[in-house]
């Protein structure tokens, strides 16, 4: 086994090697342009790449030190950790945040005490998460029929609903379409009082993402206004529904449940095998969450609840992690304050 940084020209090997767009090429090329520095490793096994993995390293302010993140990577082992390490070192991190891309049934008995302790062992702890520890699964594979049945009868009076009302859903993945999902995000943060990443942010990823058609935008449209505005992934057979934004207008005709189901059609004819909703409350919800309307809107269409592995930190530098922890937890106690302020 060989483990070494990938070259320009392995592009394709690496994507076919990787099972997240958040480890895609580019996604790392966008998040290169956002000012984070990053690292590509791959496995390979008698000339072959059979894993692969990119982390990217966030300059700490003050201490001018960096924080590694690798979100949704494969199975760590101890390879992977190793070369981890080592790349802390070359850019003096203080630690590694790792979110692997690795998911169960939340009925299941658990399989990831395990993976959870094999992490402890090698100096890793429980981290701040970035990334939700669960999500919807929707099973792409069973026919149009079996979906629509699988959804809540709810969810399926709203969805009939809408399109009876004559909301339409439609492609618009063009800057046009960008330009018209941050007039709405901006409506939607301003409304539900929420962080989101900036314009420039998003209009750097559709630079990078839009090209290789990863990156698609879909519009709701009611009465000649566009109501709903999804960016959505699609990347190895596998959808995501990562941003979505709407407008507090005609609420009434359900146009983001019909929005849902139209992106479970735009799977199947699209060859997806798998629909990740990006996220979700736990098996037992607090209905006093700020997510739990979110949560139980996608629950409405019958996919099955995953819970990850979790978040954890592969500590390289424990004294500067712990200063670190102090840091970050000042600076969004600052950060909330100043949103109570605004309001």
């Amino acid at each position: 086994m060989l483990l070494r940084k990938l070259r320009e020209e392995e592009h394709s090997l690496y994507n076919k090697a990787v099972t997240h767009p958040l480890q895609s090429w580019e996604w790392g090329e966008f998040r290169k342009k956002t000012g984070v520095k990053l690292e590509r490793v791959g496995v390979f096994e008698n000339g072959n790449l059979v894993r692969a993995f990119q982390v990217t390293f966030h300059r700490i302010p003050i201490i001018e030190r960096t924080m590694g993140y690798l979100p949704k990577g494969y199975l760590p082992d101890e390879e992977q950790l190793s070369s981890l390490k080592e790349l802390a070192e070359s850019h003096n991190a203080v630690a590694i945040k790792l979110e692997p891309n690795i998911a169960q049934p939340v009925e299941a008995l658990s399989a990831h005490s395990t993976i959870i302790k094999f992490l402890e062992n090698h100096k890793a702890v429980a981290g701040k998460p970035l990334f939700t520890k669960y999500t919807f699964l929707i099973d792409l594979t069973k026919t149009e029929e079996e979906l629509y049945a699988n959804l809540q009868s709810k969810t399926r009076y709203n969805v009939a609903l809408a399109a009876k009302k004559g909301v339409t859903i439609q492609e618009n993945s063009t800057e046009a379409g960008l330009e018209e999902h941050l007039t709405i995000l901006a409506e939607t943060t301003k409304r539900q009082r929420f962080y989101a990443h900036s314009p420039n942010y998003f209009k750097t990823m559709w630079q990078e993402l839009s090209k290789s058609g990863m990156m698609r935008i879909f519009e709701a449209r009611y009465n000649g206004n566009t109501l709903a505005s999804w960016i959505m992934f699609k990347f190895n057979n596998v959808l995501y529904y990562p941003y979505g934004a709407s407008r507090n207008l005609h609420r009434d005709v359900m146009a983001s449940n019909l929005m849902l189901w139209e992106m479970i059609r735009f799977g199947k004819l699209a060859g997806c095998h798998t629909f990740d909703l990006w996220g979700s409350l736990g098996p037992d919800p607090n209905k006093n969450h700020p997510w739990f309307g979110f949560h139980r809107f996608k629950k409405g269409y019958g996919g099955t609840l995953m819970e990850f592995v979790g978040t954890y930190d592969l500590i390289v530098d424990p004294l500067w992690y712990k200063i670190y922890q102090i840091g970050d937890s000042l600076r969004w106690k600052l950060l909330r304050l100043k949103a109570k302020v605004a309001r």
